[in-house]
């Protein structure tokens, strides 16, 4: 992101959102983004995730520059080059684990027979293959995220975005959930998270705070 900027109009007020906003995020970085409500975190996500453009500034996700992409061009990096995993789970409720994990691939035309397959080793891979036919009511909500994690994975995206992923779960649960978000990470996901909790920042290698749309620090984490 070099130099970036968002501003929503409010009325006839302008309301920026992200002022000058200059960072750098490494293929394979664990990176979490920490700040005040209103700081400015949720905008910065929907932007890295491709949910929402700069008004000034450049993001390049890659060699891509998102500014000079079309809505559709947008819409197939969000499916195939980014995994998102929400607080809410954000799943279908009447369909089991394994087709809500599948619902990715069928936006990229793949056959049944590879959706299911790949489906189910992203089940695999969270723990969860055993419950692949369950419905999201039929489990926890640990279980509900691991799938959500799946879904996330399934396309195989360069890039895991994750918005509060232990914010409706106990804090056992939660540190069950990220000590999978880790795992994934070590095995060469790029991971970065939006939390409010200092505990959970603390997974990353480097935390970014945000306050009044600045970067107020930037740092990494020294674990011992």
């Amino acid at each position: 992101m070099k130099a970036l900027t968002k501003t929503y109009k409010s009325g006839r007020i302008d309301v920026q959102a992200l002022a000058e906003i200059n960072l750098q995020i490494q293929k394979n970085e664990y990176v979490a983004i920490m700040g005040p409500s209103g700081s400015g975190k949720s905008t910065l996500m929907n932007i890295l995730g491709c949910l929402d453009t700069p008004s000034t500034g450049q993001y390049f996700l890659g060699e891509k520059n998102i500014q000079s992409l079309s809505d559709n061009q947008l819409s197939e990096i969000r499916n195939q080059e980014i995994g998102f995993v929400f607080q809410s789970f954000n799943l279908l409720p009447r369909v089991s684990a394994l087709k809500n994990v599948e619902l990715p691939l069928t936006y990229l035309g793949l056959p049944p027979a590879e959706r299911r397959k790949r489906a189910a080793e992203a089940l695999d891979r969270v723990g969860l293959g055993d419950r692949k036919q369950h419905k999201p009511n039929e489990l926890s909500g640990g279980q509900r995220q691991r799938i959500a994690i799946a879904r996330a994975l399934v396309t195989q995206p360069a890039l895991i975005l994750a918005d509060e992923p232990t914010g409706n779960l106990d804090s056992k649960t939660g540190e069950d959930i990220m000590a999978l978000i880790q795992k994934l990470h070590d095995q060469g996901n790029t991971v970065i998270i939006v939390t409010h909790e200092q505990y959970i920042a603390e997974h990353a290698a480097r935390v970014i705070r945000l306050r009044d749309g600045h970067v107020e620090s930037d740092l990494p984490i020294h674990k011992t």
